[in-house]
């Protein structure tokens, strides 16, 4: 590993931002599923030429009664903007600490992306943009930890200790 950079930012998020927006700009307060739903639907990370709509039900945060809104594809990446900008800002953080030769590397091979947040419609494309670095999709983005893990335990299994792991990938 040359650079490494670490943020909290991804699917959970995401969530969390379209309910704050739903609840202040429209009053409506929705929950963790509905959020997942309209994010899965029809979230996007740029602009798109179609305009996709949603029904959505919440609880109105002013009445307390149940009550239907439609929301729109634009409305979503909009509430998607700020944590989306936050990750396009640490990937131009760690590419701009990136030694020339990596980064030589990673122009001409480009980012892979991995993990639920990168199902979001067009997020490979704006890092893309962004960046000036093409960006891939991993094939199974929402099975790389897990098969991360379980090649880093079939690697372990041939070591003693812990100890003798860190000694061995550490030189």
């Amino acid at each position: 590993m040359v650079v490494t950079n670490a943020i909290r930012l991804g699917g959970d998020e995401f969530n969390e931002a379209i309910i704050k927006h739903v609840r202040s700009v429209h009053n409506l307060i929705i929950g963790e599923q509905t959020a997942e739903r309209l994010k899965i639907e029809i979230g996007n990370a740029s602009p798109d030429k179609t305009i996709e709509k949603v029904e959505i039900k919440g609880t109105d945060a002013i009445t307390g009664l149940p009550r239907r809104l439609e929301i729109d594809s634009v409305e979503v990446r909009d509430a998607l903007h700020d944590p989306i900008t936050q990750i396009v800002e640490e990937i131009k953080t760690t590419l701009g600490r990136t030694p020339p030769e990596l980064a030589a590397d990673i122009v001409e091979r480009g980012i892979v992306m991995t993990g639920g947040g990168s199902l979001l419609k067009g997020l490979d494309k704006l890092i893309g943009k962004e960046t000036g670095v093409p960006v891939i999709l991993a094939e199974s983005p929402l099975d790389c930890v897990a098969l991360g893990a379980g090649k880093y335990f079939e690697y372990a299994r041939g070591f003693d200790n812990t100890r003798s792991i860190y000694d061995n990938l550490n030189g």
